[in-house]
């Protein structure tokens, strides 16, 4: 019988030594959230966002935050030739990948008799197609290096019905399907591919795509009172990709207090 060797481990420096890339890292939400908490936690880490202005911006932060000015590349997550541009460019920068935090999406609020073919499409592409695109080219180099972990973003309401959320809930359940797919066929190759399933982590871009009337109701709906801090996601998600997680893949991880 062959068990894992030196288990006990430290909770400090959780990825010292390692890489990571964050797709849709600047602004204030989970994605800069969990760049920091990498970088904090030992990493090198590469900022990537579609939004020029937006990405200098997180790059500024990031480094006053860490005392360490980040690689960072443009990329949207919908044009294949992005992301391949990406994950070329984070070998360049970083020599390999070890860590891939899939955390770019999009959100929306429409009945599903209100909503056209488009905008249900523009949902799949970001979130579902998006996530796809960029685990398909970070396996490929984490196969060849046989080592790796990814995360990817899911949400509670892949589990649960909202009304006006049918484009968004069926894209967040597709990428709990996928990683679970996907782990199944990295784990021979040493990768581990997880995701976590927030329920409600409160940060400004959340407000252009979601009511506050919307917003006000599920704070409502968590035991706590109110929302995460983007920061209490990035926890959980620096914890899937590191040692401490060796023997999870294929794993969503509810980061929630909400009651039924």
């Amino acid at each position: 019988m062959t068990v894992a060797a030196n288990l006990p481990r430290s909770a400090k420096d959780l990825l010292a030594g390692k890489t990571a890339v964050v797709t849709a890292a600047a602004g204030a939400g989970i994605g800069f959230a969990a760049a920091r908490r990498c970088a904090e936690q030992g990493a090198r880490v590469l900022l990537s966002d579609k939004h020029e202005g937006r990405l200098a911006r997180a790059v500024d932060e990031f480094a006053q935050l860490t005392g360490s000015t980040p690689p960072a590349k443009l990329c949207d997550v919908t044009v294949e030739a992005d992301v391949q541009a990406l994950f070329d460019f984070a070998e360049r920068e970083l020599g390999r990948i070890d860590v891939l935090v899939n955390n770019a999406g999009l959100g929306g609020e429409r009945a599903i008799v209100d909503m056209a073919d488009d905008e249900w499409l523009r949902i799949m592409d970001v979130n579902l197609t998006g996530t796809f695109r960029c685990l398909r080219a970070a396996l490929k180099r984490m196969y060849a290096a046989r080592s790796g972990a990814i995360v990817n973003l899911s949400s509670v309401l892949g589990w649960r019905a909202q009304a006006g959320q049918a484009h968004y809930a069926a894209s967040k359940a597709g990428i709990m399907a996928l990683t679970r797919c996907a782990a199944v066929e990295a784990a021979p190759y040493n990768v581990r591919i997880n995701a976590v399933a927030p329920s409600l982590a409160l940060h400004p871009h959340l407000a252009k795509s979601s009511s506050n009337s919307l917003i006000d109701s599920l704070v409502k709906k968590e035991v706590f009172g109110r929302a995460a801090d983007p920061l209490e996601v990035a926890d959980v998600i620096v914890f899937l990709a590191s040692d401490l997680a060796s023997y999870m893949t294929g794993e969503v991880v509810s980061i929630s207090s909400q009651h039924p």
